[in-house]
């Protein structure tokens, strides 16, 4: 039958990601470091998808394609949905020490604010982990926390990261390109679990950091709560963007 249905630019895909968190249906994927429309009969040609992408790679075009099968979509989901708990991933016996939640105590004299007695940077890392997958959201360090979401990238692109950004705040980092999975979740759990004071989003301007924001912005819908929030942007030269 001639319907609507989505086709994907593979040269204008940048794989970040987005297109396969706004299918509900499951019918995109990342094959290779490139979104693809797994069956044509999963996909409602409703293009969700279509606002995600940053890079116009996803049009609704007409064509000959399978009906779209809710039965099909369903059972896929289920099916994946079983599997997943019938084959939990196996503890660690002994727990894994890069999981372990402490905070680190840091110098609060005006000498260590911004140098070492040596003249090195002083680190603002006061938590661990930093990893946003690792992080237990139940945390003591992060009751009344100012939470900072960043892109790994920001870390090396912006020199001074640790006194204008992580200071006085609980630093989380990932990559959407990389990382499997969506951080929403994790972020919402976190958001709901502690009385976050606020909200920092760090991005590098490449269209695949958009992933970290939309994150952020779904896990702040998704908590039901009012918390103050700002989405900085870092050039790859190591500047800050204009909001």
């Amino acid at each position: 039958m001639i319907r609507k249905i989505i086709s994907i630019d593979e040269d204008l895909c940048n794989g970040c990601g987005l297109c396969v968190s706004a299918c509900h249906e499951g019918a995109i994927q990342l094959v290779n470091g490139k979104a693809k429309l797994v069956s044509d009969s999963y996909c409602d040609g409703l293009g969700d998808c279509l606002p995600a992408c940053p890079t116009d790679a996803i049009q609704m075009i007409e064509r000959e394609a399978a009906e779209y099968d809710e039965a099909a979509v369903q059972a896929r989901m289920a099916e994946q949905k079983t599997a997943a708990e019938a084959s939990p991933k196996p503890p660690l016996p002994c727990g894994c020490p890069g999981q372990m939640a402490k905070t680190i105590e840091r110098k609060s004299t005006p000498e260590a604010a911004d140098s070492t007695p040596a003249g090195r940077p002083v680190s603002e890392l006061t938590t661990w982990p930093v990893q946003i997958k690792l992080v237990n959201p139940g945390a003591p360090y992060l009751k009344n926390a100012a939470l900072l979401v960043a892109a790994d990238c920001t870390a090396f692109a912006y020199a001074d990261i640790h006194n204008t950004f992580m200071r006085n705040k609980v630093t989380l980092i990932g990559c959407p390109k990389l990382d499997e999975g969506d951080y929403a979740e994790k972020l919402t759990a976190i958001l709901q679990a502690n009385d976050i004071k606020s909200l920092t989003v760090l991005r590098m301007e490449v269209p695949c950091c958009g992933g970290i924001a939309d994150a952020a912005k779904r896990a702040l819908q998704a908590s039901g709560k009012m918390i103050p929030w700002q989405i900085v942007t870092v050039s790859t030269d190591g500047s800050l963007l204009e909001e």
